[in-house]
């Protein structure tokens, strides 16, 4: 409530004043007091009374079941002082008899301010009403020149030359002025209850808006009538100028009309004028505007720049177009024809009794429905379209995706160490101190452009003395060793990706061993051929590759090293003769002569012997005879072979590359000059081995890392660092930032049971996801083997919480997203020790890393066979890498700009209860020094006298336990309104620093990310177009995506959406709002504004986005920001993800009744408008569109077969051709357009194009439609259902894996309403089609008219199967059906729950039929009185008709139906009475009602035209119609359950849900029964890892 806090401190300011100026008080005289003084007297005289209001609202609306409109939320009363009469009715101190603090329905009570929230399905027109006018007015126009007959039948600017069209044109502003009406009528019906006493101008307005659009629909229709007067007045009709002149009437008329929007365009040109005109609070202005909108204080200057204007223009323009093109030539253009055709049929002989005169309007009605439902939902498609290709555009200006995998990274790492230097390293390190000009900047874009593209001299060679080059190896080594932290990498492949630190006196730059593989081998094998070159050539041909270069400098430089420091003793005379003979080929390079002096080919063989030494020193046990060996042949090759010109014995020795008094013992050379290194060396051992790696590596190691994600991260990484981002400040001068998590009871860390416990096929959650993280479970042992662990069973005993720890790391837990968000601690910590450490410091403390040994060592590793294991030691994160080198006040300068804040709002609750979740916690604060969690305190006075606290806390480490450091006493209860939103801004003000991340409980972080949150922070200080931003959109990475094909399918549509999508809002758009993402909030911005969520009941469902709807509105700037991201979990199972999309559909349902978006419709100008409709409530508008679209085809199909209109029709083909454009659109939405554009286009972009058009389908295999098609149907029920009656509430998904088979029972309860049901409706309208239709004759025809309807079926029907672990296992689905028959049968009571029972379940889907308006229940009537067109169709067509059309064959069909139902229910009314106590009763009735029934149906059939046929087509008749009854008697619920009619309803509801049932269950239970499709269900669902591992695991449970 940001106003009311503004309305408390100007009074509190005021008091301010009093005090200073030692004013007098009124009433005494005195000097004045405030009034808010003593202890707790603001919390009871301020707080208490606000919040009192609130609670009593909130009370009042039940649970938000009672409609918005009759109760208060935190807008309304927060928007109470936006109006000046708020300073008269509350005055100070706070008069608490002032009609603001009036509840309930008191007289006088204020009521809705500002807005009033109205359930209707209208507000769609009415947010949005300048799209809507727009489509209607188009179509319109395009009907009317598309049916004027021209010479070419394609050409609309024929048409349009024709003055007639021309004239018939002008009724567009007829409809215009209609369309006002309809919209002025709409805003007084819904707004009228905030017309009063004080506000009866609102109602002066509502009127006089009326009143001038009947005007304006009068004046248009009298000119334009008298326009055609003045036409067929004069000489047969031609356009004279009497008739020239009334059209000139015409249009004065229609610029006057127009000038409203005229000015909006003028104002949109020039925005800084609209902008200006909006920030005035002048009268003069306030009256000039009070004809087009209330006066308010949000949504003023929201206009963006010219650039930003021109840009979201062009592409709206180029979508209408494209749109408008498309629906002419393809959608209106081609129904004209089979318009008058059927017209123009006369004497159609129907089928049944026809009601209205034999015409065929109801058909053409019925034609054209489909055509306009698609030509109103068909622009979200070309929207998909277009925002795809500009997204592609964008991303690839910003360098997204220029390095995919890591040997593109191989062919730019030597750039590399530059590119972090610049971004990464701030600016007062760099040689020159900048001062942001112009000129600075043109220099840093022409260093990014020379750093990205290797251009000129960017990249200095930089060798192992430079600083640059070793601050570069710290950041790089300490990515790895988090990353083997987190057992993405295995020991062996973090020493193959480590920069080591300069030592053994290389030369050159120690890359990583994954650069230099086969470098070495390949110099090698070509030494024949360049034998005779030069030394000049021989270096170029070196040089041309770094990686090359590097490798055989240093591995020279190592063996030289290796020799005469640790295998040679030194002051031997073998070591004066090695030393000699190393510094001989030194002199011969140096003075270019080497090639002239040796001889290059017998380099083979010296590596031979060189690599024998190595292992022969690698070995574990000590060798030294063999190393004697190696070495005298060495000499011998070196002395004797390698030179060009041999030397004599007497030669070597005068230059001392012999022993010169061999004959002193009986010795051989080197036999006493070797001495072996010790075992204990490590870091010895560790360049033993790199060394080795470099000799012998022969393949290209492009596998290294092995592990998917340890792969796509570093190449994210290494990309964003050659993407444009703000240089980094120091840590000491960046903006101080918090993390907030809002958390509540879900997993802390898995318990060691939860981690073991087998569901019914024997799966544990450990076991699943060692099959899913199989390479990461490997590195986890190795982890474990090397910290102490001996036996693998002491994984659940000395290393359980290790176990779970990893467990918990791969879940969606809270241990996780502290873990990552922690990362942030550690970065700046180590950030702010390269910022100050000297030359020296970094230099000596790379030293220092280097002689603490290796941190990643292995006991098993496969390429060295029997080589010496490496001593396994015990290390911790607290002391690795880096952290050994900071001097104290790092970890200072990272508290200063960095908190996390935890919202564990249940904590207290959990501490008291003993709750595991509460030692968890501790655990987390006691290894997290900077985490903090503030949690609700509850303190009991008295019996009833309870005190509420926001509490944050902190783990002491001196102290060793948990302290407080605030305590705010609360003024009752947090959560009033919605949990998570209420959970976050209790939290808020223990949060510190200029920004704020919100953080979901469900997220990951990751180090290297970590390190560039300052450069994110940064960008605050931009400016993106006229506003800096306030709030900073990142990047997410979804990481669940390998758990399953679900989780797959999902994490790709959600990655379209967290990057192309949010990219393309942001830029070009501009209407990016807030998704609950870890999106960085300006924090002093937002807290001045209502918060970083809203919390009203049941409105603010989806609270996250109300962050950025009233962002936009107040003024504010999102950006979007591709160079960092964060990880996020999403939901893995059907079950889950049907809850998500039910949660989110709802909540957009409840958006579209609020005034944030009304005001975003009305506030924003029309492109930005037409962006916030399609990318928010308009997505899943259009999809309920896309389903009604399917059913308004099917039902206009269905009456053309059953009226005999289709028949009549047949001899005029254009008809059916026409719909082809309907059908193939239908298609092309139902399999995913909506999705699959922007997941295609992404994922080229990112992977590349053809590993994109291969993931597409392997999806596709995996049966992604199928999901998709599924996810269609859940958005349109629930967001469908929340419009009309609402009923929308928050649905916990759980966050856990799905390895256990779902219930038959329980899929049924979660998807009968929102698909089955529908999918057997449209079933059997397809049924009834092929059975009736004589198109349906045509096999080819019908299936071309049908299969993406039957598609959408299957998929409705089958989904929860195919997706459901073990779905088709038959055992299960026998067990299943059990289960739902004694769910079906099983009684109600009280306490019983819908899980057991189904008149539970069947009472709990009704709830929201209880609290909707008259409106929703009219109309959900009229939309179930579809289901008695069945009968009605359907009886006319029996044999027993007799081809007769009265009205009375309907009525007996209707007193044929009512004895069934009379039969039934004479059998359950003694099946109820008699079947228990005197069951011989029950049967003798149940066998006599079924023998009369029999009888009779003989009898028809001897002596009637009755068949047998007709009994079956009279179940697709009266079982419709049986469910409309029921559906309607549902919404009757008030009135009938008082009677005896209820009991019959609710029997044959039971009945229905029991056929339903069984339809759905026959399907799956034939493939159940079917061999084979079980294994291939599990490989479609799963890994082929868990797929193998699922075997194994029955076989060995016999099962």
């Amino acid at each position: 409530m940001p106003e009311c806090i503004c309305f408390i401190f100007h009074h509190l300011c005021q008091e301010l004043n009093f005090v200073i100026e030692d004013h007098p008080d009124r009433e005494t005289g005195r000097p004045y007091v405030p009034t808010t003084i003593g202890e707790n007297s603001f919390l009871h005289t301020v707080v208490r009374p606000l919040y009192d209001v609130v609670r009593d609202e909130v009370a009042l609306s039940k649970g938000g079941t009672k409609p918005h409109s009759a109760w208060r939320n935190y807008d309304d009363l927060n928007e109470y002082f936006w109006t000046r009469r708020c300073f008269k009715s509350l005055k100070w101190p706070l008069d608490l008899s002032s009609t603001y603090f009036t509840t309930g329905r008191k007289r006088g009570r204020v009521g809705k301010t500002g807005f009033v929230e109205q359930r209707s399905f209208w507000n769609v027109f009415r947010s949005f009403d300048r799209l809507w006018i727009l489509l209607i007015l188009m179509l319109q126009a395009m009907v009317i020149v598309a049916a004027e007959r021209t010479r070419d039948s394609w050409a609309p600017w024929q048409a349009l030359e024709k003055r007639d069209v021309q004239v018939k044109l002008l009724t567009v502003f007829i409809t215009w002025a209609g369309l006002r009406l309809v919209q002025s009528i709409l805003d007084a019906g819904m707004q009228y209850s905030l017309v009063g006493r004080e506000t009866w101008w609102l109602g002066v307005r509502m009127v006089l808006k009326s009143m001038v659009a009947i005007a304006w629909i009068v004046v248009f229709s009298v000119f334009y009538a008298r326009i055609w007067i003045h036409k067929d007045r004069h000489d047969r009709g031609r356009w004279l100028r009497d008739a020239n002149d009334q059209i000139m009437v015409f249009l004065k008329a229609v610029f006057v009309f127009v000038i409203p929007e005229l000015l909006s365009i003028v104002l949109f040109i020039i925005p800084w004028v609209k902008n200006l005109i909006e920030e005035a609070n002048f009268p003069l202005i306030y009256w000039l505007t009070w004809w087009f909108h209330t006066r308010i204080f949000v949504g003023r200057s929201v206009r963006e720049g010219l650039i930003n204007n021109i840009k979201y223009s062009f592409f709206w323009i180029l979508v209408l177009v494209s749109k408008f093109a498309f629906s002419y030539f393809l959608q209106i253009k081609p129904l004209i024809e089979p318009t008058r055709a059927l017209m123009k049929m006369k004497n159609v002989s129907y089928n049944w009794h026809e009601f209205f005169n034999n015409t065929n309007r109801i058909a053409v009605v019925l034609l054209w429905l489909p055509v306009i439902v698609i030509y109103l939902v068909d622009l979200q498609i070309w929207y998909s379209v277009y925002s795809s290709i500009v997204g592609a555009y964008v991303g690839l200006f910003s360098h997204l995706g220029e390095i995919r995998s890591i040997w593109q990274l191989r062919l730019r790492f030597q750039f590399f160490a530059s590119a972090m230097q610049f971004n990464l390293m701030p600016e007062e390190q760099l040689p020159t101190v900048p001062v942001m000009t112009l000129v600075n900047k043109l220099r840093d874009a022409v260093q990014r452009i020379r750093l990205r593209y290797g251009l000129g001299k960017a990249y200095n060679k930089i060798e192992s003395s430079q600083v640059e080059a070793t601050r570069f190896a710290l950041l790089w080594n300490e990515i790895m060793v988090s990353m083997r932290e987190e057992d993405l990498l295995s020991d062996r492949e973090v020493e193959l990706l480590e920069l080591p630190p300069n030592c053994w006196e290389i030369r050159v730059v120690r890359w990583p061993c994954v650069l230099l593989c086969n470098e070495l081998l390949l110099s090698v094998s070509q030494a024949e051929e360049t034998d005779t070159a030069s030394d000049r050539w021989l270096l170029s041909k070196i040089s041309k590759s770094e990686y090359r270069r590097c490798a055989i400098i240093e591995a020279y430089d190592s063996v030289k090293y290796l020799l005469l420091h640790h295998v040679i003793k030194y002051g031997s005379e073998e070591h004066s003769i090695v030393t000699r003979l190393f510094l001989e080929m030194d002199h011969y390079m140096s003075t270019g002569e080497f090639t002239a002096n040796y001889k290059l080919k017998l380099l083979p063989q010296i590596h031979k012997k060189l690599v024998a030494l190595v292992e022969l020193l690698l070995s574990a046990e000590k060798n030294t005879d063999g190393v004697i060996n190696v070495l005298q042949a060495l000499y011998e090759l070196r002395v004797r072979e390698l030179p060009s010109k041999k030397k004599t014995v007497a030669m070597l020795r005068e230059e001392g590359l012999a022993l010169q008094n061999p004959s002193k013992d009986s010795g051989f050379l080197f036999e006493d000059a070797v001495e072996l290194p010790a075992e204990e060396d490590v870091f010895f051992y560790r360049q033993l081995r790199r060394l080795y790696t470099i000799l012998t590596s022969r393949d290209s190691m492009h596998s290294v890392p092995t592990n998917i994600e340890a792969r796509r991260r570093i190449a994210f990484f290494s990309n964003s660092l050659f993407m444009n981002m703000p240089r980094a400040p120091q840590v000491e001068k960046m903006m101080a930032f918090t993390v907030l998590t809002p958390y509540y009871d879900e997993d802390v860390i898995y318990g060691s049971s939860k981690l073991q416990s087998p569901n019914e096929d024997g799966i544990s959650i450990l076991f699943y996801l060692q099959k899913i993280y199989e390479d990461e479970w490997k590195n986890f042992i190795e982890r474990m083997r090397r910290e102490g662990m001996e036996d693998e069973r002491e994984i659940w005993t000395t290393k359980a919480r290790d176990l779970r720890l990893w467990a918990s790391y791969r879940g969606q837990t809270l241990s996780r997203t502290v873990r990552g968000m922690m990362y942030y601690y550690r970065a700046l910590k180590m950030l702010s020790f390269l910022d100050s450490a000297s030359e020296m410091d970094i230099r000596a403390g790379c030293q220092q890393i280097a002689s603490y040994g290796s941190l990643t060592q292995s006991n098993n590793w496969e390429s060295l066979g029997s080589m010496r294991a490496t001593p396994s030691r015990n290390f911790s994160r607290a002391v690795s890498g880096v952290s050994l080198l900071y001097k104290g006040h790092e970890f200072g300068n990272a508290m200063m700009k960095f908190t996390y804040v935890v919202a564990c709002q249940v904590y207290g609750i959990h501490k008291i209860a003993g709750d595991s979740r509460a030692e968890e916690i501790l655990y987390l604060m006691k290894n997290n020094e900077a985490l903090r969690v503030a949690y609700v305190d509850e303190v009991h006075r008295g019996r009833e006298e309870v005190e509420y606290y926001s509490v944050l806390v902190k783990y002491d480490q001196q102290l060793q336990r948990e302290v407080e450091i605030y305590r705010v006493q609360l003024p009752g209860p947090i959560k009033l309104g919605e949990g998570k939103p209420e959970n976050q801004n209790h939290a808020l003000i223990f949060t510190r620093g200029d920004a704020l991340q919100t953080i979901d409980m469900n997220q990951d972080n990751y180090f290297e990310e970590a390190l560039k949150m300052r450069n994110l922070l940064d960008e605050f200080n931009k400016y993106y177009g006229i506003r800096r931003p306030t709030i900073l959109g990142v990047r997410e990475n979804i990481f669940t995506g390998s758990v399953s094909s679900l989780a797959w399918f999902m994490s790709a549509q959600e990655t379209s959406f967290v990057t192309l999508g949010q990219r393309v809002l942001a830029n070009p758009l501009k209407v990016r709002m807030h998704y609950g993402h870890p999106d960085v909030f300006d924090r002093f911005w937002f807290l001045t504004r209502g918060g970083v969520s809203k919390a009203s009941k049941l409105i603010n469902l989806s609270e996250d986005i109300f962050a950025g709807f009233n962002c936009t509105l107040r003024g504010g700037n999102v950006t979007h920001h591709e160079y960092i991201q964060v990880g996020k979990g999403r939901d893995v199972g059907l079950n889950q993800i049907a809850m998500f999309e039910a949660k989110v559909a709802s909540g957009n349902g409840e958006q579209l009744l609020s005034r944030d978006v009304y005001r975003l419709g009305h506030r924003l100008d029309f492109f930005r408008m037409l962006s916030v409709f399609y990318t928010t409530v308009g997505f899943y508008f259009n999809t309920m569109m896309v389903v009604l679209s399917v059913y308004t085809f099917l039902w206009g199909r269905l009456y053309l077969a059953l009226s005999g209109v289709e028949k009549a029709a047949m001899k005029n083909s254009s008809n059916n051709a026409a719909l082809g454009a309907i059908v193939n659109q239908q298609f092309v939405i139902q399999i995913g357009m909506f999705t699959a554009l922007p997941m295609i286009v992404e994922n080229s972009l990112e992977h590349g194009f053809l590993p994109a058009i291969w993931d597409f389908l392997k999806m596709q295999l995996q049966l992604a439609s199928l999901f998709y098609t599924f996810s269609l149907g859940t958005r349109c029920h629930y967001f469908g259902r929340t419009i009309l009656h609402g009923g929308a509430k928050y649905r916990a998904t759980g966050r856990g894996f799905v390895v256990e088979h779902k219930k038959f029972s329980e899929n049924y309860r979660l998807y009968s309403r929102s698909h089955f049901v529908k999918a057997i409706e449209l079933g059997v309208i397809l049924v009834v089609y092929a059975s009736h239709s004589p198109l349906a004759k045509g096999t080819f025809v019908y299936i071309a008219m049908s299969i993406s309807s039957w598609f959408l079926v299957v998929s409705w029907i089958m989904a929860p199967f195919v997706f459901n672990p073990s779905g088709f296992d038959w055992l299960k689905a026998v067990y299943d059906f059990e289960d739902f028959i004694t769910w079906i049968w099983y009684g109600s009571g009280v306490s019983t729950k819908a899980d057991r029972s189904w008149e539970t379940w069947w009472y709990e889907e009704q709830e929201h039929l209880k609290t909707t308006g008259l409106w929703g229940k009219l109309l959900e009537i009229i939309l179930d009185l579809r289901f008695f067109f069945f009968q009605y169709g359907i009886v006319y067509h029996l044999k027993i008709a007799s081809g007769r059309k009265s009205i009375a064959v309907y009525l007996l069909s209707w007193v044929s139906f009512f004895v069934l139902v009379g039969l039934y229910v004479i059998i359950a009314y003694a099946r109820d009475r008699f079947a228990a106590a005197k069951h011989i009763y029950y049967r003798i009735i149940q066998f006599s009602v079924i023998l009369v029934t029999v009888l009779v149906t003989i009898i028809m059939l001897k002596f009637t035209g009755l068949v047998v046929l007709d009994l079956l087509t009279s179940l697709l008749a009266f079982i419709p119609t049986g469910w409309g009854i029921i559906l309607i008697a549902q919404v009757l619920r008030p009135f009938l359950q008082t009677t005896l009619l209820w009991e019959t309803v609710v029997s044959l509801a039971r009945l229905y849900d029991l056929l339903f049932g069984i339809i759905v269950m026959t399907p799956m239970a034939l493939l159940s029964w079917m061999p084979g499709f079980q294994s291939m269900q599990t490989r479609i669902l799963f890994n082929d890892a868990f797929s193998r591992g699922l075997q194994i695991s029955q076989l060995l449970t016999a099962k």
